[in-house]
């Protein structure tokens, strides 16, 4: 019988089993089986991470280095994500059932994202002020903001970790990364890339657990400084009450339901291929998911014929296999909110063109799905599917098509499918998302900030901006006068 890997938890430099003994099984979604297992973090253990994170905080091998230094660490972070893209890449397949290709593909881009944030490192800089005060000195300094909780879902892990470990350590903070209990086995692989690449013990700490026992003592911990989560609105909210113990500085990256405009001038080609990457890439599994197609009536049919077109040439299966386009989603619970939505939904009068059932094979697999909706009102637009589900409803002019598209409680992506340039402007300006694609979709940079509007949360993610996040501003004054202090009942 072939041993199945176990992970321990990564705390303060060692690997450790945790407190309670307490551990979890990990379903490959591809083939329903069991193929891992990892320790859980219990409250003592969210302890000593935390404890292990204030003390490296201060501590002279992390708190005396310099900016340039901690640059320099993670230029070697990112050589070793690259390195091991593949190993990590398989790994996020097994567990989340996520195409080989694209797990490979998107780790070994991820470590551009921390070499960005490397160039950061040494550019933090504070500004001597142009003070309305005679002989003062006044200056200011931006300082690691202190002890920071990642909190990341088992979809993109490698991403949304890097777009919040990088900036992070980069402005000097210590971080304790809380995996989902949900796949967290790829985070367990790259703390060992972190322990090999030669961080102080305590600045970075790996931990996973559910909500009781490790979620809810991590996240309102009195020695948290600030908490970037990256979930769905209902945990959230449960974050931001436990941020009321500790007054943590919190960002959110919440659910999307985001729309993609195709006016009757697109290319209708282009336009096909951005629908069935927003709605099909990723299996769907994405909180940017273009899951409101909304389309000119002119062209409503014909785009229609080529989806499902293009849709006959789609392969699902084996998420390892190199040709494979769509794989198993994570849990078996998506198959079932997906399948309630779209009953629903045809009750609705909503039409199925091609897809709506869970294919009948070992493994968490879906048809991919092609919705005509009826109204604005249909299931499948209201709610966030997590996966192969593209929704389509018509609209007659460019007012209608922005009032559908901000019809929505989400504010995350946004598509724009026109050939008019001056139309993409005037459009794009008045989506209420946090991200546009126009002629394009599902895109990704370092350079360019990350984040929604409404319930998709608040702060942003990658972009220059974001490593200030991460620090707290100090102001200096120096008095420069030899003359000693005047009236001190009056304010200067």
């Amino acid at each position: 019988m072939e041993n199945k890997p176990h992970y321990q938890l990564y705390i303060d430099g060692d690997w450790v089993s945790g407190s309670t003994q307490q551990s979890m099984d990990s379903e490959n979604p591809a083939t329903g089986e069991i193929w891992a297992t990892f320790d859980c973090a219990s409250k003592s253990d969210v302890n000593r991470a935390v404890s292990a994170a204030r003390r490296a905080l201060s501590d002279t091998s992390w708190r005396d280095i310099s900016q340039t230094q901690r640059g320099k660490l993670l230029h070697k972070l990112a050589d070793l994500i690259e390195e091991n893209a593949e190993l990590i890449g398989q790994v996020e397949t097994n567990d989340s059932g996520k195409l080989l290709a694209e797990t490979s593909t998107q780790t070994s881009y991820v470590a551009d994202y921390y070499r960005y944030y490397a160039g950061l490192a040494d550019k933090i800089e504070g500004s001597v002020l142009p003070i309305d005060k005679p002989n003062m000195h006044v200056f200011t300094r931006r300082e690691p903001i202190g002890v920071v909780v990642a909190v990341v879902p088992w979809n993109a892990q490698m991403f949304l970790t890097a777009t919040k470990l990088g900036p992070a350590l980069a402005a000097g903070c210590t971080v304790i990364l809380k995996a989902s209990e949900i796949a967290p086995a790829p985070m367990f692989e790259f703390a060992k890339l972190i322990q090999q690449a030669g961080f102080p013990p305590g600045v970075i700490s790996v931990i996973t657990g559910d909500a009781e026992n490790c979620s809810i003592p991590l996240t309102s911990h009195p020695e948290i400084d600030r908490i970037a989560f990256t979930g769905g609105p209902d945990t959230a909210r449960h974050v931001i009450k436990n941020s009321s113990e500790n007054f943590a500085v919190t960002s959110l990256e919440l659910g999307g339901k985001s729309p993609i405009i195709v006016f009757d001038d697109a290319n209708l080609e282009s336009a096909a291929n951005g629908l069935i990457a927003g709605n099909f890439g990723a299996s769907g599994q994405s909180c940017v998911a273009g899951s409101r197609g909304l389309i000119h009536k002119n062209i409503f049919n014909d785009l229609i014929k080529i989806i499902i077109a293009k849709s006959k040439n789609i392969k699902v299966g084996n998420p390892l296999d190199a040709e494979t386009n769509i794989g198993p989603l994570c849990t078996k619970a998506q198959i079932n909110n997906i399948s309630k939505t779209l009953a629903v939904s045809k009750s609705q009068g909503a039409k199925i063109h091609f897809g709506g059932s869970p294919l009948k094979r070992a493994g968490n697999y879906m048809e991919p799905t092609l919705v005509e909706c009826t109204n604005a009102n249909t299931e499948t637009l209201k709610v966030e599917m997590f996966g192969p589900i593209m929704s389509l409803l018509p609209f007659e002019s460019e007012e209608e098509a922005i009032a559908l598209a901000n019809d929505s409680k989400f504010g995350l992506g946004s598509g724009i499918f026109t050939e008019n340039i001056a139309r993409a402007h005037r459009v794009s300006s008045k989506i209420k998302a946090g991200i546009c694609w126009i002629n394009t979709y599902r895109a990704i940079s370092p350079i360019a900030p990350f984040g929604g509007y409404n319930q998709s949360g608040y702060g942003r993610e990658a972009g220059l901006d974001s490593i200030y996040d991460y620090t707290r501003t100090k102001t200096t004054w120096i008095n420069t006068s030899d003359q000693p202090m005047q009236n001190p009942f009056i304010m200067r």
